[in-house]
């Protein structure tokens, strides 16, 4: 049975988790309208700028790093959103609906991430050391549970490349949610994340696979903690494993 989306207060803190997050030019190109048992997410063009995003490429990137907030929002409130993507062909700037559905049990991870989604993403530092392989192995999944993949080069793993299947908005949109769940993950892993929606002059093609889009290219750097955070973050990561995803995959 799908549910409303319920008492104003669940609605409000859905749409205000949404709106933190990466966005164009430090503008959210697009807004929410409530429809009956449901929210829109709809482009606003009189919000971005259409001679730098003429295909509406980064306004789709950043509405689908909105759905991943809103996601992790219903999941503290215990239910589970649905999502459809770009679902009026006659509204094309209807990029989403997010409906709720069915009760949903929130684990570990996703109070993690939601933790992380209300804090700012810390700067990249100046003289940051890359990731661990074991980070990076978790961050190329996060990409994959979004319809996304994280490429990374043997000889520069600090530098990661989010590639899709094609290149459609639909694909805008997935690489948008994959973008936010890979940020929110390296924060929980002390890594800080630079990225640029831009690919001018396309990524090393070593770091590319037959198919692959270029959507977003990442820096990134593991922070260096004080000690007495450092031992606490290991401490919490090696805690109960409840809903937290161990490395095993390989990077792709």
């Amino acid at each position: 049975m799908t549910a409303h989306v319920g008492p104003r207060g669940s609605a409000e803190r859905l749409v205000i988790a949404a709106t933190i997050g990466p966005t164009i030019h430090d503008t959210h190109a697009w807004r929410f309208q409530p429809a009956p048992g449901l929210i829109e997410i709809v482009a606003d063009p009189a919000r971005f700028r259409p001679r730098r995003d003429p295909r509406a490429r980064e306004v789709h990137l950043s509405c689908g790093a909105a759905l991943t907030n809103l996601r992790l929002a219903a999941a503290q409130l215990g239910r589970q959103p649905v999502f459809r993507l770009l679902p009026d062909p006659s509204r094309p700037a209807l990029l989403a609906t997010a409906r709720l559905s069915g009760r949903h049990r929130v684990c570990r991870s996703e109070r993690l991430m939601y933790a992380a989604t209300l804090r700012p993403f810390p700067a990249l530092p100046a003289a940051g050391v890359p990731p661990p392989r074991t980070v990076l192995t978790e961050l190329a999944e996060a990409a994959r549970l979004e319809g996304a993949a994280l490429r990374f080069a043997p000889q520069d793993p600090a530098t990661a490349v989010l590639v899709t299947g094609g290149d459609s908005p639909a694909q805008w949109l997935r690489a948008g949610q994959a973008l936010q769940r890979v940020l929110l993950t390296a924060s929980i892993h002390a890594v800080s994340a630079s990225f640029a929606y831009a690919v001018d002059g396309g990524p090393p093609r070593d770091r590319l696979h037959h198919g692959d889009v270029p959507q977003v290219v990442l820096r990134l750097a593991r922070r260096t903690l004080p000690r007495h955070r450092a031992v606490h973050h290991e401490l919490e990561r090696h805690r109960d494993g409840d809903g937290v995803r161990q490395p095993g995959h390989a990077l792709s």
